[in-house]
């Protein structure tokens, strides 16, 4: 019996126009998408949230450093497995021992469980792995109990040289399962082992905006292919910088930015004859876990915020101060499973989409964000491989993942030309410094490279 949960709204039916377009196109779209790997690295792994109005299917955020491996159908370790082999494969072919290091949540268990997860796929694949921990004053390794009954080391990182591993550890390859939200700790620079994903994919560097214009780029081309309005698969968005919400700094700046998007999407959906009342998210322009989000349905809401609204969206992960927002179109989902409104989030290692679950929370409406409190998670093993839908049978279940699959391809696309111009500005930056050190007769490292 299938394990995907069956969807209690029209999504459940056949495909709609935009799913139709891409199951009968799907030869093209997967020539295509070999062309695109030939000419850029997929990130190691990566999840993508995407948003099912019915008129419209898009990616609304892309996370390169994904922490929900525990929430996908185990029927689909295997697929994990395989996907993991190749990715090593690509990054560093003689690799056998790997360091994990991942976020400083010893508190929590379900993020726990994704770190167990993590080794689990990644010693199937091959690899010795071990667990370092970036948690200042862990002296000695850690064993913390899960709550399946199972145990995770965590140990403490130990730096020789420009290597990187644990006592009497000195791993080939390592794997950050850290955003970097806090910043890049020194010692995980210089290193002479190969590091991913690498630390510009970190939000210590890394902007959304960067990200959704590489999309843009992506989408755009994408629609070409299919013949169709990029629109439909690709939100727009704006970076509103300089804000500081305590200090009611910017706030005018944000309001005109999303008077202009709301008049846009009105616009897109007078063409469409939508009759849905238009939104925008405005969030933080960098982090995660969801902090700093609001929905927008007028300019006014963004001017005079009260206090508790201002604090929510003035600190992120790690007590981040924001000063860069994104602007984002509003997409709704029109989906829902065990009554309460759901949107799927869709996982990869490599270029493979390895599975996913359907975020689930009853306590929000379907032009909010769900990642918040009350949330839960339904897995999904996409029934079948979702690389493999059925045209023919309007009704296959795999056919709605398959389109699921290929928008999260499209931003995992666009996350690799996003690093791979995230990398050139680095380098550019370090060659910069390198050169005003001798010009000034300052060490590199002072310089800041």
């Amino acid at each position: 019996m299938s394990t995907v949960p069956r969807l209690k709204t029209a999504l459940s039916g056949p495909p709609l126009a935009l799913e139709s377009q891409i199951l009968t196109q799907s030869v093209e779209i997967e020539h295509w998408f070999r062309r695109q790997w030939h000419e850029h690295v997929p990130p190691f792994y990566g999840s993508v949230d995407l948003r099912n109005s019915g008129f419209k299917l898009a990616p609304v955020d892309t996370n390169l450093y994904p922490g929900g491996f525990n929430n996908l159908n185990p029927d689909f370790h295997a697929l994990c497995v395989q996907a993991t082999m190749m990715a090593v494969e690509t990054v560093c072919p003689t690799a056998r021992d790997a360091l994990l290091i991942p976020e400083n949540h010893t508190r929590n268990q379900f993020y726990l469980q994704n770190v167990a997860t993590l080794v689990r796929i990644l010693r199937h694949a091959g690899m010795n792995v071990r667990v370092g921990s970036l948690i200042e004053g862990l002296e000695e390794p850690t064993t913390v109990d899960l709550p399946d009954g199972k145990k995770l080391t965590l140990e403490p990182l130990k730096r020789v040289g420009n290597r990187l591993g644990l006592e009497g550890f000195d791993p080939c390859v390592v794997l950050l399962n850290n955003d970097l939200s806090a910043g890049i700790p020194a010692i995980l620079r210089g290193l002479d082992q190969p590091l991913f994903p690498p630390l510009h994919a970190g939000w210590a560097v890394r902007r959304k905006s960067n990200h959704f214009a590489a999309y843009n780029q992506v989408a755009s081309s994408f629609g070409q292919l299919l013949g169709m309005d990029p629109w439909l698969i690709n939100p727009f968005f704006e970076m509103c910088g300089k804000i500081n919400f305590q200090q009611r700094q910017g706030e005018e700046c944000l309001a005109g930015y999303v008077a202009e998007m709301l008049d846009d999407i009105r616009a897109k959906y007078k063409e469409y004859g939508i009759q849905e009342e238009p939104f925008v998210i405005v969030k933080a322009d960098a982090g995660t876990y969801g902090m700093g989000v609001m929905t927008v349905k007028d300019a006014a809401e963004v001017r005079g915020l009260n206090r508790k609204q201002r604090n929510k969206m003035a600190v992120g992960k790690e007590g981040m101060q924001v000063h860069e927002v994104l602007v984002q179109e509003g997409v709704y989902t029109r989906e829902t499973v065990r009554d309460a409104v759901a949107e799927p989030v869709v996982y990869m290692i490599d270029r493979f989409v390895v599975g996913g679950f359907y975020r689930l929370n009853n306590q929000r409406g379907t032009d909010q964000n769900l990642n918040a409190p009350g949330m839960q998670f339904e897995p999904l093993a996409f029934a079948e491989p979702c690389s493999s839908p059925n045209p023919d049978d309007p009704d296959c279940a795999p056919n709605r993942f398959y389109a699921y699959g290929v928008i999260a391809r499209l931003a995992l696309l666009a996350a690799s030309i996003e690093l791979e111009k995230t990398q050139g500005a680095a380098l550019v930056n370090a060659n910069e410094a390198v050169e005003a050190s001798a010009m000034n007769d300052v060490s590199p490292k002072e310089a800041g490279v």
